[in-house]
């Protein structure tokens, strides 16, 4: 089977081990990455990306010639895709775009003006409900009346897309999954003490932006409710939101528990995350943001939390958006802005360490069955195989 995946996503190598796992799945697979040749992601990283090109056996990454160099809406692609589209011949399109992609919209086009009688599927992360003004309403009809298939990053973008009009076959799986190798349990005690964690504290993790969505408030309200617990707290990120957390922690009388690490490399993040007793993703749904066809942001997904599973740290996560479809039954959730609520759970695994430790087994085998990319890459290839007999 001939696999042909477009997106931004993959100029960065690390986000290619799903598909490099695709390709590892059958010697007569061969799968090619379509990424732009230029790309400004924007947020801390922003500067021109050029990815190069690279050939793995049946992997490879293509970049081609691009329109609009940061806006994933109007991405679309130069003549020589049309070239590689001839050559490569796909039995599979899938591009991650979004159903409103004019990018998804040049890849259908092509597929029938050139006809390679490819099946045609997107990806999508979006999980609110919208609406859509002419021509972009257009231009989704178009997309949607030509899909053969759907992968969707959470159950709420499925039920959305249904509620559309889109009837066809579709899948619930992240886009990403998470290296069993790299993260993994590895206790750091070298590292604890060099932060001033004691061996018998308990150390709550939270990874990500510093950032009013991501529900931190709620997270020192719960902390300051647990009395003369032995406690710290593992704050790995940043974000405008620091100064405003750390005064109300100085005001909950906490501020001292609390250990403040800046972004760090990739390849570091399993260290800290192994540091941690349990990692809380209190995420808080806002309709603060507006974009020209949406308003509003909850949590799409949480990879950290499948990060922590992976490295037997048990989890806890509020009930925004896809977290609670993660966790299943492996962990703990509370109601969004509960800071009680989050309290309680947090009692729960600090009182008794040994509910702790076996949730985070439970969610360790959770995270190996679901979320590896070796387990993303066969769920994929079985919906391929579905979808191209």
């Amino acid at each position: 089977m001939r696999i042909l995946v477009a997106s931004h996503t993959y100029i960065v190598d690390l986000n290619c081990e799903k598909l490099r796992s695709l390709a590892a799945l059958d010697p007569r697979n061969e799968v090619t990455i379509v990424v732009p040749r230029r790309w400004r992601p924007g947020g801390v990283q922003n500067k021109i990306i050029e990815p190069v090109a690279r050939q793995e056996g049946n992997f490879r990454v293509v970049p081609v010639a691009n329109f609009s160099e940061n806006n994933q809406g109007l991405l679309c692609f130069g003549w020589d895709l049309v070239t590689l589209l001839r050559e490569f011949r796909p039995d599979i399109i899938q591009v991650e775009q979004g159903s409103k992609a004019i990018a998804y919209s040049q890849f259908i086009t092509l597929n029938r003006l050139l006809g390679l009688k490819a099946k045609n599927l997107f990806f999508t992360w979006w999980n609110l409900p919208y609406d859509l003004k002419f021509p972009v309403s257009l231009l989704e009809r178009y997309n949607l009346g030509h899909t053969d298939g759907v992968v969707v990053g959470n159950q709420d973008g499925a039920d959305i897309l249904r509620d559309r009009g889109y009837q066809g076959p579709m899948r619930v799986m992240p886009q990403l999954g998470v290296d069993e190798q790299l993260f993994r349990p590895q206790p750091q005690p070298e590292l604890a003490a060099s932060l001033g964690i004691d061996p018998g504290e308990f150390v709550v993790g939270y990874v990500g932006r510093f950032v009013p969505e991501k529900g931190l408030g709620t997270l020192i309200q719960a902390l300051a409710g647990l009395g003369d617990r032995p406690w710290k707290l593992l704050l790995l990120g940043r974000g405008p939101l620091k100064e405003t957390l750390a005064a109300s922690a100085e005001a909950a009388g906490i501020g001292d528990r609390i250990r403040w690490i800046e972004s760090v490399p990739h390849d570091d993040v399993p260290r800290y995350i192994n540091l941690m007793s349990t990692l809380v993703l209190p995420s808080e749904t806002t309709y603060q943001f507006k974009t020209l066809t949406a308003a509003g942001w909850k949590e799409q997904f949480g990879h950290v939390l499948i990060e922590a599973m992976a490295c037997q740290v048990p989890v806890i996560g509020s009930d925004s958006g896809e977290i609670p479809h993660v966790i299943g039954d492996r962990g703990l959730t509370f109601p969004e802005g509960d800071g009680a609520a989050l309290g309680q759970c947090l009692a729960k695994l600090m009182d008794s360490r040994e509910y702790a430790q076996s949730l985070g087994q439970q969610g360790y085998q959770r995270c190996l069955t679901h979320y590896t990319n070796r387990a993303l890459a066969q769920e994929l290839l079985a919906f391929y195989q579905e979808l191209a007999p």
